[in-house]
């Protein structure tokens, strides 16, 4: 009905947008399918520094080079209370909003400031802090208590070795039967974990996460088996109830399950044996169901014969045994697993980047990767940070990587001329790249004139 009105008022679609939305005292923007933007309020031209007239018609990323609105467009899914930082140097706590048509596609995005400071919004969390704390907590414990985090669909790669670790790993998830993970550091042995106790019938019980390396040894014992009231000194009343009864229904996952002390295995091996386990300072004992998943990077053969792991526990645990292969067994994968990487960090950094150039793939698939995967991620989150677009260039990744690729397979010797015309090619194809096809900036760098340029971008076929 006022919609009516104001369209038989004579007044345009713009004008009645800004009459709707000016009185309102909150930041509000509304974004046309081409990222280019309809509306926006005097409130928020004001945060942003410029008049309305310069904002309305531009690319929503013209106007803030940091908008996600391009990202929530193509995923189509809302952002709701996202820290954001402005092209002006705010930062601000924001709502983004795709709106859709009958058939999915998107129409409009709507973007709202909720706080136009971290510092207004630290304020009002200040002022819930009890209540923020109790539901930390009670978040905290739902997830502990709850279950995995990851499935099937979170292990990447098609490789051969990868393809035979997920098969087992599938066939582990259908019976009840203890999992060794083995694999060195970084492989994504906890994704496997995840992934085994998602794809079992107990994937709606409990799924319970115990690092052996990161609990003092003094410590693993309480934490483990739990303990009664007054078992020592500085125990909570009533006792504490420890991860194997918590697991009880579910999944236990024992990471570095070679540094366990001998005394902890000793005990371990009963409850793999018995099924029950025994608080500190009780007599009695609890019947448990549970299914334990083990995993390390050590040898445990050789720490048996080192007489560092007991034989017989190492025989209980390795009923199902999984390696999960290094990222140099897995070449093929390296690509894919980039860019599924490159989605989920460039989501949870809030930094809209979907592509790695053709050379820093190179680079990529060049590089040894001993700290595997997650070395690989670190490399990737370092390269986001450091790019001022939506790729990934060889710029942006380390000296150690762009320096270091691995051996060329011998074959006959190349003359001088060659190997020099290759290095000439390749530094001029890195440098438009990093120029973005700029040739007077890539002849300034390279230090030649644009003449001596453009012929060589014809001699080596790189316009």
């Amino acid at each position: 009905m006022v919609l009516n009105e104001l369209q038989a008022s004579g007044e345009t679609m713009v004008s009645m947008l800004n009459r709707i939305f000016d009185p309102i005292p909150v930041p509000i923007i509304l974004v046309g399918k081409d990222t280019r933007v309809i509306m926006i309020n005097q409130v928020f031209a004001d945060f942003l520094g410029h008049p309305k007239s310069e904002i309305i018609g531009e690319e929503v990323q013209k106007v803030d080079k940091y908008s996600r609105f391009p990202y929530v467009f193509k995923n189509k899914k809302s952002e709701i209370a996202w820290k954001h930082k402005f092209e002006n140097g705010h930062t601000a706590i924001v709502h983004r909003i795709p709106i859709l048509d009958d058939q999915g596609e998107v129409l409009y995005g709507f973007g709202m400031v909720l706080f136009q400071n971290v510092e207004e919004f630290k304020d009002i969390i200040q002022k819930n802090k009890l209540l923020e704390s109790e539901l930390s907590l009670y978040k905290n414990q739902l997830k502990e208590m709850q279950g995995a985090k990851y499935s099937w669909d979170n292990i990447i790669g098609e490789s051969e070795r990868m393809v035979q670790a997920k098969y087992m790993a599938r066939r582990a998830a259908q019976s009840n039967s203890n999992v060794l993970l083995l694999g060195k550091s970084g492989t994504g042995k906890e994704l496997f974990a995840h992934a085994i106790h998602s794809g079992s019938n107990r994937n709606h019980n409990p799924f319970v996460k115990v690092n052996c390396a990161a609990i003092p040894a003094e410590l693993l014992e309480s934490e483990l088996f739990g303990y009664e009231e007054g078992a020592f000194t500085g125990a909570k009343k009533g006792g504490k109830i420890g991860k194997f009864e918590l697991s009880n229904g579910g999944s236990i996952f024992l990471d570095e399950i070679g540094d366990m002390p001998i005394k902890m295995q000793a005990k371990l091996l009963r409850i793999l044996q018995e099924k029950e386990v025994e608080r500190v300072g009780s007599n009695k004992t609890t019947k448990i169901d549970i299914r334990v998943i083990a995993a390390t990077n050590q040898d445990l053969k050789e720490l048996v014969q080192k007489g560092e792991f007991r034989e017989d526990l190492y025989y209980r645990l390795n009923v199902m045994s999984i390696e999960i292969p290094s990222l140099q067994e897995r070449d093929n994968d390296v690509e894919g697993l980039s860019y599924s990487l490159l989605r989920k960090l460039s989501s949870q950094m809030g930094k809209y980047v979907s592509k790695i150039s053709v050379n820093a793939m190179e680079y990529i698939r060049g590089h040894n990767w001993p700290g595997n995967v997650r070395e690989l991620e670190n490399v990737l989150e370092r390269a986001i940070n450091l790019t001022e677009s939506d790729s990934i260039l060889p710029v942006h990744l380390p000296v150690y990587i762009t320096q270091n690729t691995k051996k060329v397979a011998k074959g006959p010797i190349r003359t001088l001329k060659d190997v020099i015309e290759d290095t000439e090619k390749e530094a001029i194809a890195r440098c438009l790249e990093y120029t973005e096809g700029n040739k007077l900036k890539t002849a300034k760098l390279l230090n030649i004139s644009r003449s001596s340029l453009y012929d060589k971008i014809e001699k080596y076929g790189l316009e």
